[in-house]
């Protein structure tokens, strides 16, 4: 069994009180907007870090991490983009990435809104953390924390903190 954190948007900004929480982890997923390279160094100090680049990462983000992460873990098809839109309004990119790949598990940010639906057209579960930065609109800032055990998600929690840190 695995002990999965997913997070999207940092923007620059994960405070030590998240760094904290996130030590229960066995891997953690970042789906995109990881902001400053010490984001990413940070949380792959705590765990093996599987990311992608989102839309303000610069070159330094986008030469390590792909676009699209794509990969099976413990017989569970994942993958892991920044911006791609929800069950029934994907964008073109990711329709077909999906159409192609058949996962088992679609995990986006961008959004700044937690979401965890089953899509009903494709059957896949359909993750987006919400927002773990300062930057944007959202009201909370949250992530997404789950087992993962042979090909199942299980136990999934939703963790939250003030939109601003004390």
């Amino acid at each position: 069994m695995l002990r999965i954190s997913l997070l999207s948007d940092s923007h620059s900004h994960i405070d030590d009180k998240i760094m904290k929480h996130l030590e229960t982890s066995d891997e953690i997923w970042h789906a995109g907007d990881i902001g400053d390279p010490t984001i990413s160094d940070r949380l792959a100090e705590i765990a093996p870090l599987r990311a992608v680049y989102g839309n303000i990462d610069g070159s330094d983000i986008r030469s390590t991490y792909p676009l699209n992460n794509i990969f099976e873990l413990n017989g569970l098809k994942v993958i892991i983009t920044h911006i791609a839109g929800y069950p029934r309004k994907y964008n073109r990119r990711s329709q077909e990435l999906i159409r192609q790949e058949k996962p088992d598990v679609f995990i986006c940010g961008h959004s700044h809104i937690l979401k965890v639906m089953r899509d009903p057209i494709s059957g896949h579960l359909h993750m987006n953390p919400g927002a773990i930065g300062l930057q944007g609109f959202h009201q909370k800032r949250t992530l997404l924390q789950f087992n993962l055990k042979d090909g199942k998600i299980a136990d999934l929690e939703v963790a939250e903190w003030p939109r601003w840190p004390a």
